[in-house]
């Protein structure tokens, strides 16, 4: 402690000398504060009538200082340094394998082929019941995730229950490098059309889609699919990079500005594109951020892509990870980064905020900038697609089953049922099967109601007994959801997200992502549009002159 409080000292008097150089006033106030600071820490921790944790209070104190910023300039402590690495390489020492936690359950929801957890056993399905002898109920999911990451050829033991064995199986795994694939599926859904899915910009990322590319092209591809949905983003060389496939070398792609000069840089493609004049779409939605908004973003700004799906994040702010004593990392951001038509696509301006609280840019002070064939596109607020498509998981029923697991735990049931099912390509829920589905989610005990109601309940209190209490009544009561029929009315959309949960059982994430080809909006409607040579190339043109 004694040596910790004399290091402080020597970082404050640095401080206090820049206190004596221009500009004296701000170093004065940076010295002041820093002063105040650790006397505070200082004297709580010596007087405070309970024994207290020192790092824990000094990392509350940091966290507390950078969340009046924005949610992504973060203090990385030396104990979370590797969490930080595996989220910007995709790669991390554990055993190959991804979990949810259901009602306090610990389950199996995907393992990564070739490495040690499938080759050991361990299954999609899985319920984890104890990690080296220490049973997981009750457990945080830090907690879990701490117990299954360790060192490079460590060993880790699993007890896990499997549907259809009696008795709990025990299974050992070495942890290992794993590197998630960037890259899990691609391929031809017509003679014409080819479709890539990329998941983030991690290392090779740019590789791994120029692969798939190139495949693809010689398959006979005159036109590709691009699958940024839910792709938070990553690395911005990567995103560059990967514009550089289909626009010309010298182009500027983006540009980041920020309050030092040291942070304001101009990217622009660096080789000659792999597929100039391959005709394009790219699906995006409200989870594709960052890299993935500036590769949209660049590709609509040059007219070379038509944008499907629904609006983007809305993340234009760029981080930069300095090292700290003691192994720590504080990530900060440096810049906001500018497409090439000059938009910044940073939906909730951080700077100003209302009652304490970021607020969203509202649409009066959006600036309106335009594409290279003159097409009008806006600043702050993420991408707007050419074409858009509802996404039936932001709201209603269809979000409510997903995220409560319970189609993941159909589809557990379902696996353990059947042996095998046609490729994911080919594979299809039947009318009898969809009626199990139906039957099942009733059965548990799934409830469901109008969001509407809780407005009504609400105007019911307000209301005098009177006729206008009694339509009111009458109103809410037309609200009500039978379940069966909600079920129904909302199958195309469930049966497909069932069908990639079920696929994946069979051909883990590779099948999940094929799985829900067929039968998805978002790629019926780039299929529509690559199809279609007149509507293509009309969706990219400017405005017309007379």
């Amino acid at each position: 402690m004694k040596k910790a409080w004399r290091i402080f000292l020597i970082m404050l008097i640095a401080l206090l000398g820049f206190a004596l150089t221009p500009p004296g006033g701000r170093y004065f106030e940076i010295a002041k504060n820093l002063d105040i600071f650790a006397t505070v820490y200082r004297e709580v921790n010596e007087y405070y009538v309970d024994e207290i944790n020192p790092t824990q209070l000094m990392n509350k104190g940091i966290n507390g200082m950078l969340q009046d910023l924005d949610p992504y300039t973060n203090y990385i402590s030396e104990d979370m340094i590797e969490d930080f690495r595996t989220a910007n390489t995709g790669q991390y020492a554990g055993i190959g394998a991804s979990t949810i936690t259901l009602n306090g359950r610990i389950f199996v929801t995907m393992v990564y082929e070739g490495f040690s957890a499938y080759k050991n056993g361990l299954r999609i399905g899985d319920e984890i019941l104890a990690i080296d002898g220490v049973p997981v109920k009750g457990l945080s999911e830090e907690r879990i995730e701490q117990l299954m990451k360790g060192q490079l050829k460590s060993r880790v033991g699993l007890q896990v229950k499997r549907l259809g064995s009696s008795d709990p199986l025990e299974l050992v795994f070495e942890r290992e490098k794993i590197k998630i694939p960037n890259v899990p599926y691609s391929n031809m859904l017509t003679d014409e059309v080819g479709y890539i899915k990329f998941t983030e910009f991690t290392p090779d990322g740019y590789k791994n889609v120029r692969k798939a590319l190139m495949a693809l092209m010689r398959q006979g591809a005159d036109g590709i699919v691009l699958d940024l949905r839910n792709n938070l983003g990553g690395l911005l060389n990567e995103a560059v990079d990967i514009t550089n496939l289909f626009i010309p070398e010298g182009e500027l792609v983006v540009e980041t500005r920020g309050k030092l000069a040291n942070n304001n840089y101009t990217y622009k493609t660096r080789n000659t594109p792999l597929a100039p004049d391959l005709k394009l779409t790219v699906l995006v939605n409200h989870m594709s951020a960052s890299a993935s908004e500036i590769v949209a973003g660049t590709l609509q700004d040059y007219d070379r892509a038509v944008i499907i799906g629904n609006k983007t994040y809305g993340k234009g702010l760029v981080q930069n990870a300095r090292d700290l004593p003691y192994n720590g990392k504080v990530k900060i951001t440096i810049a906001k980064y500018y497409t090439p038509s000059g938009r910044c696509i940073q939906a909730i301006d951080y700077s100003h905020k209302q009652n304490g609280r970021a607020v969203q840019l509202p649409d009066s002070l959006k600036k309106a900038f335009h594409t290279r064939n003159g097409r009008l596109v806006y600043d702050g607020g993420g991408i707007d697609p050419e074409i858009v498509i509802e996404d039936k998981l932001t709201g209603g029923i269809v979000k409510k089953l997903y995220e409560d697991g319970y189609l993941y735990m159909f589809a557990r049931q379902y696996a353990s049922r059947h042996e095998t099912i046609p490729p994911p390509e080919s594979f299809n829920l039947n009318d009898a099967d969809y009626a199990d589905f139906v039957n099942w989610v009733i059965d548990t005990g799934f409830t469901y109601s109008n969001p509407l109601l809780k407005d009504f309940e609400q105007l019911q209190q307000h209301l005098p007994d009177s006729t206008t209490a009694m339509l009111v009544t009458r109103l809410g009561e037309n609200l009500q959801i039978d379940l069966q029929e909600e079920l129904n009315h909302y199958r195309p959309d469930l049966q497909r997200l069932l069908e990639k949960e079920i696929a994946a059982f069979y051909y883990l994430w590779p099948g999940e992502v094929a799985a829900g080809l067929a039968d998805d909006p978002y790629v019926q409607a780039a299929l529509e549009v690559l199809q279609d040579p007149q509507r293509y190339q009309a969706l990219l043109a400017g405005p017309q002159s007379e």
